[in-house]
């Protein structure tokens, strides 16, 4: 386990010049966000050429593991395995020293998850009490079906739109790390989320036009700055445990969880854009869901989750820890939510600007 991460001046890979691979840069990535604390100011100034003085271990564990200033500086060491920050290097997506540090603030999160998550007996009562939908229920769906406001749904939307702007990517790392039919499986199901061949029904592309519809901006991750910690922490879950061939199952278990809540939840989700007057291209990304991940629940538990758990039996406590560990992160996520909603203020870090106002009719 990595205690801590610091670097020399002049170590190999600083500059763009000589890196395998070339040094492109993400010119169309998103901008760096502002940094939050410490650890994500000095991650911010490593990718924009300033000091190269990374943080070591006492800081890192100094840090509340959910907090702003540590899933900030993790998420920005994770984005570079996908689309990058305008202006940065591809070369600092394997920099050693940034590795080093990410290392430690996985550490940190992984941690902290393993101890404040419920155990589940095993992986099958896991996923059985996600089958369970409570007869009064109060999460965040439930609230925005009942009586939820445009401008709330606009901002679950906007940081929603961190992961469902890059939806399924996270869960693609691990279709190499299994074999036999739970591989076949996960294939089948990235398949249709990326839109089964066809460009125009990726879900990402649909949660843009969902985004547009809602007068919000949906170039990809342009509500980085102003989305607050737990949804970056929901976000992080799926790179940490993507990333780490160790971690496939509590990957296998994430999933699983998401493909069993989604089609409730997106029927309320659907149902709360149509009473709050929000467009079609709104309403249809969770309609979409609704029909889709009522097959894909049954795919992924018999044949990811089976598939996996037959050939590697030892995987049962990861494949729950992933389960519950997305329920424990997604509560709090929701917690947040609803206590700033219920308090008349904004779940942001600042609020939306409102939207367009919609042309009068010809």
């Amino acid at each position: 386990m990595a205690t801590g991460a610091t670097t020399t001046p002049g170590t190999a890979g600083r500059t763009g010049a000589g890196n395998a691979g070339g040094a492109g840069t993400a010119a169309g990535g998103p901008a760096l966000p502002a940094p939050r604390g410490d650890l994500s100011a000095a991650v911010t100034a490593l990718l924009t050429g300033g000091s190269p003085d990374l943080p070591g271990g006492p800081a890192v564990t100094a840090a509340d593991p959910y907090g702003d200033d540590l899933q900030l500086a993790l998420y920005l060491a994770y984005e570079l395995h996908y689309r990058g920050f305008a202006g940065v290097g591809g070369h600092w997506e394997w920099d050693p020293d940034l590795l080093r540090l990410r290392r430690a603030l996985e550490e940190r999160f992984l941690t902290a998850l393993r101890a404040d998550t419920p155990r589940p007996e095993s992986a099958a009562a896991a996923l059985d009490a996600l089958l369970v939908e409570p007869v009064d229920g109060d999460g965040v769906s439930h609230r925005l079906q009942e009586s939820g406001e445009l401008w709330q749904l606009r901002e679950y939307a906007a940081q929603r739109s961190l992961y469902h702007l890059k939806e399924a990517d996270p869960h693609a790392w691990v279709i190499p790390r299994l074999t036999g039919r739970a591989k076949a499986a996960m294939a089948a199901v990235e398949f249709d989320e990326f839109g089964g061949g066809r460009a125009d029904r990726v879900h990402a592309r649909l949660f843009a036009e969902l985004m547009t519809d809602l007068g919000l901006d949906p170039a990809y991750g342009r509500y980085l700055d102003v989305t607050p910690a737990p949804m970056l922490a929901v976000v992080n879950q799926m790179s940490l445990f993507g990333l780490h061939r160790a971690l496939r199952g509590a990957l296998v278990g994430h999933f699983a969880t998401v493909e069993i809540t989604s089609s409730p939840g997106s029927r309320r989700l659907a149902r709360a854009l149509e009473r709050a007057g929000a467009g079609p291209a709104a309403v249809h990304f969770y309609t979409e869901h609704v029909e889709a991940d009522a097959v894909h629940e049954q795919i992924v538990r018999r044949d990811v989750v089976g598939g996996l758990l037959e050939e590697e039996p030892g995987l049962d406590a990861d494949v729950a820890f992933g389960a519950a560990s997305t329920e424990f992160l997604e509560d709090r996520l929701g917690g947040h939510l609803l206590a700033a909603w219920e308090a008349g203020r904004t779940s942001l870090r600042e609020p939306l600007p409102a939207p367009p106002p919609v042309p009068a009719p010809a």
